[in-house]
């Protein structure tokens, strides 16, 4: 029988203590929705006694049904100077009415004499006197042994007569904490191998990354008999965050063929990944192993060529299987193969056999030692395949613009203004717009002179803009590269620019990505 993994998100806590994160109620109750559709087995909802947020999560979280979650609540154990049904804090943690409470007590004699200032005695009874207390009131109550890992190397007999508190008092889980997340993966299958030994109970995870180990942890602790992992999506978390669930869940699922969740709900992993992403109004990390945008991308033509035998003399996994798909990346260092890969993703109907497969070849080279770069501007590759090919078409001719910049006084924004003038369906157009900088102008004024012919246009958005100051070939001449990426609410695309000036880099991207659209319909 294949052993049986929990995973255990605290995404909505320890996630939420990243920086630049904040969480609003809604945002929470929206991920906490995601995690149970995923099959999370459960899910951590904050701290109800520490703030009046997490206390109105719960609230809202009784009133939604779970599928797949349960839900549990987190705390600390009681207060050294209060008995344990006085404590506000507990009295908080069960008002939140959670079936699971896990609860986090002093394991390390360093931190309890220090931070506690209470002797390595009163610490033990106040671990028994809580878990013993919640235990009479929920379902399940996992017990936290904080800093385990540094307490048990600086006195492993008193770690151990901490977890033997928390057993004695009827802890469903001994959930072994790496909270400095300093401890090497040998340590921690060591530790856990032992205390697996020690403890007739069920043993967790819960991994930091501060020594980028929290993954390799989890998976070393697993293999040593715990059956919890705690983390978060994409590794959210204090400091250097939290054990990545993203990556520890395919790992154990895939790669140790764990009884831990369906081959169905894994393949939504990347839409989860994402979606935590955007709620915590993050960028998304392209590189990010499993689900990032690059974890099947191949830009070598001999990679290239392999793959498209046989995918797995690049790749360790299927990317389908979690919810991701293989790029195939246009550069300098590809090919042949590259190019009729690309087309065959446009959906291009070209025949692969022309000379012209290699003219773009060729113009490729060219363009990117001038500085001009495709990977994150499809759009424009697609464009360049087009044009080469006869089937791009024309939709204006630019007769001129002008863009202006004009500061009137000391402490105000300077003034942007750009003026177009153009042909579009027969007529001349001649019109101006201000903006927020000259390429918001420009954007503006284009837009201002095309939308009467091209209505769809209006969909379009300027979702990103970067701008690069790079040295291209020989000399010391300075080429900028702009790439935009633009979105109709539908689809999104890049597009790139190269020239010595600005302004004409970003014109080259911006009418790229107008034209894709058109061309798109």
């Amino acid at each position: 029988m294949k052993q049986k993994i929990d995973f255990y998100d605290t995404t909505l806590r320890d996630g939420s203590q990243a920086e630049d994160v904040s969480f609003s109620v809604e945002d929470k109750l929206r991920i906490y929705q995601k995690l149970d559709e995923f099959g999370i087995h459960y899910i951590e909802g904050g701290w109800p006694g520490a703030n009046p947020k997490d206390a109105e999560f719960f609230k809202a979280a009784r009133k939604l049904k779970l599928k797949n979650s349960r839900l549990a609540a987190f705390g600390s154990t009681h207060r050294a100077t209060l008995k344990v049904n006085e404590d506000p804090s507990i009295m908080a943690l069960l008002a939140a009415k959670t079936p699971v409470v896990t609860i986090f007590g002093k394991t390390w004699d360093f931190h309890v004499r220090e931070a506690l200032r209470i002797s390595l005695q009163s610490n033990l009874d106040i671990i028994h006197n809580t878990v013993t207390y919640l235990k009479k009131n929920v379902d399940e109550v996992f017990y936290d042994a904080e800093h385990f890992f540094d307490g048990y190397r600086a006195n492993p007999e008193y770690a151990i007569k901490t977890l033997q508190a928390a057993v004695d008092a009827g802890a469903d889980y001994l959930v072994l904490c790496d909270t400095n997340g300093g401890t090497m993966p040998g340590d921690v299958y060591d530790i856990v191998k032992k205390m697996k030994k020690t403890f007739n109970v069920r043993i967790g995870i819960h991994a930091h990354n501060d020594a980028e180990c929290a993954v390799a942890n989890s998976v070393m602790a697993v293999q040593a008999g715990a059956t919890q992992v705690q983390g978060t999506i994409n590794g959210l978390g204090e400091r250097c965050g939290n054990a990545n669930l993203i990556s520890v869940i395919p790992n154990l699922k895939l790669k140790l063929n764990l009884s831990c969740i369906t081959a169905l709900k894994l393949k939504k992993i990347k839409d989860v990944s994402r979606f935590v992403t955007e709620i915590s109004n993050l960028r998304h990390f392209k590189r990010q192993p499993y689900v990032g945008d690059s974890a099947f991308a191949h830009k070598g033509g001999i990679h290239v060529s392999a793959i498209q035998r046989h995918p797995e003399t690049y790749e360790h996994i299927r990317p389908e299987h979690v919810g991701n798909y293989q790029r195939v990346l246009v550069s300098d260092l590809g090919g042949r193969s590259n190019i009729i890969r690309k087309i065959n993703d446009f959906k291009l109907k070209i025949d692969l056999d022309s000379p012209k497969v290699n003219q773009i070849v060729k113009e490729l080279k060219d363009l990117e030692s001038q500085g001009f770069q495709f990977e994150g501007a499809e759009a424009s590759f697609e464009m360049l395949i087009k044009k080469t090919f006869g089937l791009h078409r024309k939709f204006f001719d630019l007769i001129g613009f002008r863009v202006i910049v004009e500061k009137r006084k000391e402490g105000e924004d300077p003034i942007c203004e750009a003026t177009i003038m153009l042909v579009a369906g027969g007529k001349l157009e001649h019109t101006a717009a201000t903006g927020s900088g000259p390429v918001n102008a420009l954007d503006n004024a284009l837009r201002k002179a095309l939308e009467k012919f091209y209505p769809q246009l209006k969909d379009v958005t300027l979702i990103d803009y970067k701008v690069r100051v790079l040295t291209a070939g020989e000399g010391t001449a300075k080429n900028v590269r702009v790439l935009i990426e633009s979105g109709d609410g539908q689809h999104k695309w890049g597009t790139v620019g190269v020239s010595v000036n600005i302004i004409e880099a970003s014109w080259q991207a911006l009418v790229d990505s107008i034209e894709y659209k058109l061309l798109r319909g």
